[in-house]
This record gives structure tokens, C-alpha cells and sequence, in this order.
């Protein structure tokens, strides 16, 4: 029974089809919340990892695709970029990049849609003809109405991130991922399809941030120490949100600032210069 429930978990997971009128169309955010949560509904928790589905299939009504149509390619990639960020962010393991394909369903109704998810072996593609592990059913309608989501068709392998980090993914994968888009490296590194460099320069010393968490003082138990008498104990911290690197002041005594500007709260970019109580520290994102 457990070794029935893996197999349908990984080869045929499907989400109930979320309904919800909006006073005006759908909204792309939308589809990334409920993108992320069908991520966390559908965990298999392996001897050392938590996997999610890599694959993710979301049927829109007519209207509302065709409203996504001019910028598709470029919205199906923001959703991928989106749910491997959250899947970091929470410390969950995908086995690929997450693909996302839109697909039209002449059954649902404006501001309705349904979320097909999978776990596919990017190197072992299984069977493409998955029993649904729910029926689908309208949120919106009466209880007894029934939208039935259509199985996700085959798909080619996909790409495996980089083992390197900083490793741009090649184009042809990238071109996988968004259906017809092809991106340049710096556009794939703004989508988060690269894994980022962020290193913090203390006194000239180069140090990689590579923690979800990374604490800055003058304290021998923090990860970088800043050797200042004017630097607190536990000074700031640098959190790793999504696809952002945080900057937070943990209530030190001579604060923090960056740029010349005295900040609580700050989002890292290449090239700031933190001030932590005077104790300068550079950094360089790539």
C-alpha cells in the first residue's frame, strides 16, 4: 500500500481545481500562490530529503489564457523561477528546474483553473498516461459538479541545474523550460535560473554566503566575525529570502548603514558598502 501511494505520488499527482471569479481576470500571482502550495501539498519525503513535483500543468479557461498569450513563454518562466525559489527558501529537493505549461480547458469559467502536478525523473521519464491521485472538482460550483482536468501530456526530459554554482543554464535548456524563449545569461541570472555568488568583503577578506542565515558581530560564534569595538556582539544578520539576500539590523548599538544611508532592513545589491558600526564590508553579487 505505502510502495501504491509513493507511485501515485510520483507518476500521477494531481491538484483539485481551485475555482474563484475575480471582478476582473486572472491574475499571474494568483497562479503562483497556488502553484506553491500544491508544491507543499505534495511532498514524498525521502531517507535524507523532502521532494516536490518538478512538474506542474495549469489549465485555464479560454478567456483567461488568451490573455496570458503575448507573454507566455516569458510568464511560465517567472512561475518556474518562482516555485524553485520557494522550494530553496523552504528546503524542499526538486529533481529538476520546475516546468510549467498552460493548456486551455473549454469547460472552466473565467477566473477558474485547475493544477496538474508531477514528480519526474528528468533522467528516467515515466508514464505519461498517470492515474489522478484526486478527482478534480470546481471550488466555485455547487458540490455535485464535476470539472474533470485533462491528463498532462508527454513532456521531454528536463535540464538538471547546474552543479556548479554560478553556472549558467544553456540556452537550449532554458529554451526547454520556456516553451519557444531562449534567454541570455543575464536575463537567466534576473530570473533566478543561475545559482548567485554572493561573497561579503570584511577587511578585504572575501567571505561566501552560502546559509539561509549568516550572522555578522564581533562574537567568535558568529559566521563572519568582525573584529571592531564599535562592531556589537551579534551585530546583523544576511538572510537568503526567495531570490533576494537580506540585509537586517539585529538591534546593534551603532547601527547599520549602507550606502551612506542607515537602514533597518535592506535588500543586498553588488556593489553596497556596509557600514557596521564603521567596520566597512563590500558586496558582490554574480
Amino acid at each position: 500500500m505505502a510502495l501504491r501511494s509513493i507511485e501515485q505520488k510520483i507518476e500521477g499527482m494531481v491538484e483539485k481545481t481551485f475555482g474563484r471569479m475575480f471582478r476582473s481576470t486572472l491574475q499571474p500571482v494568483e497562479l503562483a500562490r497556488r502553484l506553491a502550495r500544491e508544491m507543499e501539498d505534495h511532498k514524498t519525503v525521502s531517507v535524507s530529503r523532502v521532494y516536490v513535483p518538478n512538474q506542474y500543468t495549469v489549465y485555464l479557461s479560454p478567456a483567461d489564457r488568451r490573455q496570458f498569450s503575448s507573454y507566455e513563454s516569458a510568464l511560465v518562466v517567472e512561475l518556474g523561477s518562482y516555485l524553485e525559489a520557494h522550494a530553496r527558501s523552504e528546503g524542499l529537493s526538486l529533481l529538476s528546474m520546475p516546468r510549467i505549461r498552460l493548456e486551455t480547458d473549454s469547460d472552466l469559467r473565467p477566473g477558474e483553473f485547475g493544477i496538474a502536478c508531477r514528480m519526474v525523473d528528468p533522467g528516467r521519464p515515466g508514464p505519461e498516461a498517470a492515474e489522478p491521485a484526486a478527482d478534480v472538482a470546481d471550488a466555485a460550483a455547487a458540490p455535485d459538479e464535476g470539472i474533470a482536468a485533462p491528463a498532462p501530456e508527454a513532456v521531454p526530459p528536463e535540464p538538471t541545474a547546474p552543479d556548479e554554482p554560478g553556472e549558467p543554464v544553456p540556452n537550449e535548456a532554458l529554451a526547454a523550460v520556456s516553451g519557444t524563449q531562449v534567454l541570455s545569461p543575464e536575463q537567466a541570472r534576473a530570473a533566478g535560473l543561475v545559482r548567485e555568488q554572493v561573497t561579503l568583503y570584511v577587511a578585504g577578506q572575501p567571505f561566501r554566503v552560502t546559509q539561509k542565515v549568516t550572522t555578522m558581530g564581533r562574537s567568535r560564534d558568529c559566521d563572519i566575525v568582525v573584529p571592531d569595538p564599535n562592531v556589537s556582539r551579534v551585530h546583523a544578520e544576511v538572510r537568503h529570502e526567495g531570490l533576494e539576500y537580506v540585509l537586517v539590523d539585529l538591534g546593534s548599538t551603532n547601527g547599520v548603514e549602507v550606502n551612506g544611508r542607515r537602514v533597518l532592513r535592506h535588500n543586498l545589491r553588488d556593489g553596497d558598502r556596509v557600514s557596521l558600526g564603521g567596520a566597512e564590508v563590500v558586496v558582490e553579487r554574480r
